[in-house]
């Protein structure tokens, strides 16, 4: 076929469908066929997966790869599409057969993700498709197969979709280990990129594609604008100041979801999606059919019954998280609601996507305060949308956990010489700097576990054989390694399933242990009763009549707001803004200017508030909850060093507060001086006691490395507790015996950069050094201050629950003011 006829039967079949293809959809066809790999940078919902598809498509019209002999016989696989999400693997997977069997090219695909049936995970590896959707780390588990790359020969194109979720994170630095051994055994293959919206684009291109540095960026349609309004409480009307449920809102979250035919609610986490859900329910005037939930934690069967119901269009509502903010095509879905901050500009871009997902549709999203602050924060995302404003995703480098992994999965897959796979390792960006010593050291790790760890076989497991391969030959080493292959660290989780019926999902470990026998508790969007708990699994039953339940909590929840958007959340507090959230807000801020000062740009406010209890020591750089705990911990460290005290904290977003045991008494000089970078890393190394972070990050990266190994099937699952009471033996194993040992410094560097995000707190003294220091002394706490004390009675002892404690508060403030 002319590749004339290729791009007719192409259009034909978009004409079919009612579309007709957009010009960056022709320009990635052009590029694709030109034999270039490269970069397409354009919005979600604009029509980027037939971008990139339809270039492999007409390829493969003109070019027809050879037909199998049979219809069940082995065939060269022609494409892989890599997605982070397992929801998008199967609804992309989806779309790419509606569009192979429309243009009639007789291609099959298959999926090969956590959520893939066993005999789609069969066909995969036996070689069965043309086209294999999967993620990161079912990818890595394919190729720890020797038989996998030799099977890839005929491969002509990757595609990893979503790049932008990738980037950041480890699982990105696993991905860019494993294209690497794709591209050397395949030096033909195209490698493609798509992301959404992205800060740090040029970056972006080099990591994914370090060795073509000239690859082209294909820019998409223009970003849709996206229209973000604010549901307000009326004028007048009791709203809380600190809290983030938001269930004062469910009159009106409840009126806008029946005013809309269907809608998508995102919360930040998954414990406030069960308790929306659960509010939702009980005032839900429908059919409880029409109303779902949706998160990462339930059951792949539960999921995908609520993915179903969107595309159908029988679902009135599903509140979800993040496991439906991405790509995932819902044309039916009208509305949008996101239930507080969203906390940066780029996710609340691509949660307002997910409305009318079409080419050339507009996104619109409308925002659902849980506090007074949070109507700031609309505000200021929409500023930030209009300007333009995106964050970066910087990507991790030198993650040598990652590495020992890899390491381990080539030396099953057929082995590797140690020269050849350095030199193949550093042409990725993550490992373009590593040392010889650091290879040695990770050689020496995946061999016998590092010096201190040599007399114990579990850590041998790899061997060097007489012609100087690393090799796996233990049968139970190599399935212990493929059972841990991936870098998502997961809490230890205990499956919540019917006594009699199928599965839900799981919960963590720390919640379920506190459950007894009767418990009740709120899951998957059932009032559930604990029978029993046995094997690491809940076995309950949906529980008799009404009442309230616990509602499980799921560590590292909690997003920290992002740093472009926490500065334009002082833009809008300082008052230069004029919008209805503003004129909405404007009594709060009258009542700060008076008590106070309202943030400008050019000072930081710190506020000095004595009360009966004590002083309290309010400090607003507006830079995310991550800076201001590593920001306090310093601040505490250097007060206690000019006079001997006791310094308690707590932070939220915006701000922080010091509560020093005896009364400290600063000028704005004495304040400047203590946002000093001089000396930074050693005050913080003794602020936070680093040792313990260290400790506690450990764990994870011990997981990623092999350190800690997997039950085999069939074997007592290890607990949590056994998890982490093995990670804390090794760390201090190592620390007293093997003090240089890679692990121990990786450790040490994740917390200062992830934890403690110590170049976002480098960047914040060098921004305060620029400011004055704008000291107040207010008689009462004020509107900005009231969050932060709020935050701080979490931490302390009381029979009353925090939520009495703060509505008291919040209420004799109001009457002082209103005097």
């Amino acid at each position: 076929m002319t590749r004339a006829q290729a791009l007719q039967r192409l259009q034909a079949w978009f004409a079919s469908r009612g579309w007709r293809p957009l010009p960056f959809q022709r320009a990635m066809w052009r590029h694709y066929l030109a034999g270039e790999s490269g970069l397409l940078h354009t919005p979600t919902g604009s029509g980027k997966t037939l971008a990139m598809f339809g270039g492999p498509l007409l390829q493969a019209l003109i070019d027809p790869p050879p037909a199998p002999a049979r219809a069940n016989a082995v065939r060269p696989l022609q494409m892989v599409w890599i997605t982070p999400l397992r929801a998008l693997a199967s609804d992309t997977a989806r779309a790419l057969q509606a569009a192979i069997d429309g243009v009639g090219l007789g291609w099959k695909v298959g999926l090969r993700s956590g959520d893939a049936s066993s005999r789609e995970r069969r066909q995969a590896r036996e070689g069965r498709v043309d086209v294999l959707v999967t993620t990161p780390e079912s990818l890595a588990l394919l190729l720890s197969y020797p038989d996998t790359l030799p099977r890839m020969r005929q491969l002509r194109c990757v595609v990893v979709d979503e790049w932008h979720e990738l980037l950041g994170n480890k699982r990105g630095v696993l991905l860019q280990l494993n294209l690497a051994r794709l591209r050397d055994s395949t030096p033909a293959l195209q490698l493609w990129g798509l992301s959404a919206t992205l800060g740090n684009l040029a970056q972006a291109r080099q990591v994914l594609l370090p060795d073509r540095p000239a690859a082209p960026v294909v820019e998409g349609a223009r970003q849709r604008p996206v229209q973000v309004q604010t549901l307000l409480p009326e004028p007048g009307e009791r709203f809380p100041w600190a809290g983030h449920l938001g269930l004062a809102q469910l009159p009106r979250v409840l009126h806008a979801v029946m005013d809309a035919r269907s809608t998508l609610l995102f919360t930040n986490t998954r414990a406030q999606a069960e308790l929306w859900h659960q509010a939702l329910s009980a005032v839900w005037p429908e059919d409880a059919a029409t109303l779902a939930l949706h998160h990462g934690s339930l059951d792949p069967t539960l999921r995908q019954q609520v993915e179903d119901g969107l595309r159908a269009g029988t679902l009135r509502c599903v509140v979800a998280t993040s496991s439906l903010d991405l790509g995932v095509d819902f044309p039916e879905v009208d509305q949008v609601l996101q239930l507080g901050s969203p906390k940066g500009v780029a996710r609340l871009r691509q949660r307002a996507g997910r409305a009318r997902h079409r080419p050339g549709a507009s996104g619109r999203i409308t925002c659902v305060p849980s506090h007074a602050l949070e109507v700031a924060e609309f505000a200021a995302v929409r500023n930030a949308l209009r300007e333009g404003v995106v964050e970066a995703r910087p990507p991790p480098v030198l993650s040598l956990d990652v590495l020992a992994q890899h390491a381990v999965s080539c030396a099953l897959a057929g082995g590797f010489q140690a020269d050849a796979l350095l030199a193949q390792v550093r042409r990725t960006h993550a490992f373009t700097d590593l040392t010889a010593a650091q290879w040695q050291a990770v050689l020496d790790f995946i061999v016998q576990g590092g010096r201190a760890l040599s007399q114990y076989p579990d850590f041998h497991k790899v061997v060097i054989d007489d012609t100087g391969t690393y090799r796996v030959p233990d049968r139970r080493q190599a399935l212990r390694h493929r059972l841990s292959i991936g870098t998502i660290s997961s809490d230890g989780s205990v499956r919540v399933q019917f006594l009699r019926g199928g599965g839900l999902g799981a919960v963590e470990e720390q919640f379920a242990s506190r459950l007894r026998p009767g418990d009740r508790f709120q899951f998957a969007g059932r009032l559930l009763e604990l029978v029993q708990l046995r094997d690491m699994t809940a076995y309950v039953r949906v529980a008799r009549g009404r009442g309230d339940g616990s509602v499980p909590r799921w560590q590292g929840g909690q997003l920290p707001l992002s740093m472009p958007l926490g500065q334009a959340v002082a833009a809008v507090l300082s008052g230069a803004d004029d919008s209805v959230e503003s004129r909405w807000l404007a009594p709060l801020l009258a009542l700060q200017s008076r008590v106070s000062a309202q943030p400008a740009p050019a000072q930081l406010l710190v506020e000095d508030v004595r009360r009966r209890e004590g002083q309290f020591l309010f400090v607003y750089p507006f830079a995310g909850r991550n800076v201001h705990e590593a920001l306090a911990a310093l601040l505490a460290r250097r007060c206690t060093r000019q006079q001997r005290n006791s310094i308690g904290y707590a932070v939220n977003d915006h701000g922080l507060v010091l509560a020093p045991a005896q009364p400290i008494s600063l000028d704005a000089q004495s304040w400047q001086a203590l946002f000093s970078a001089d000396g930074l890393l050693d005050d913080l190394r003794a602020a936070v006691n680093l040792g313990e972070l260290a400790r506690r990050q450990f764990r994870g990266i011990a997981r990623v490395a092999g350190l800690l190994v997997p039950s085999l099937p069939g074997g007592m699952p290890r607990s949590l507790r056994q998890l982490q009471a093995s990670a804390g033996l090794l760390y201090d194993v190592l620390r007293q015996h093997d003090p240089e040992h890679l692990l121990l410094d990786l450790a040490e560097q994740e917390v200062l950069r992830d934890a403690l995000d110590l170049p976002g707190l480098q960047q914040t003294l060098a921004r305060i050094s620029g400011q004055t220091v704008s000291l107040q002394q207010p008689a009462s706490l004020t509107p900005l201050a009231f969050p932060l004390w709020a935050e701080r009675l979490r931490g302390q002892f009381s029979n009353e629950d925090w939520r009495t404690r703060v509505q008291r508060a919040a209420q004799q403030l109001e009457r002082r003011h209103q005097r």
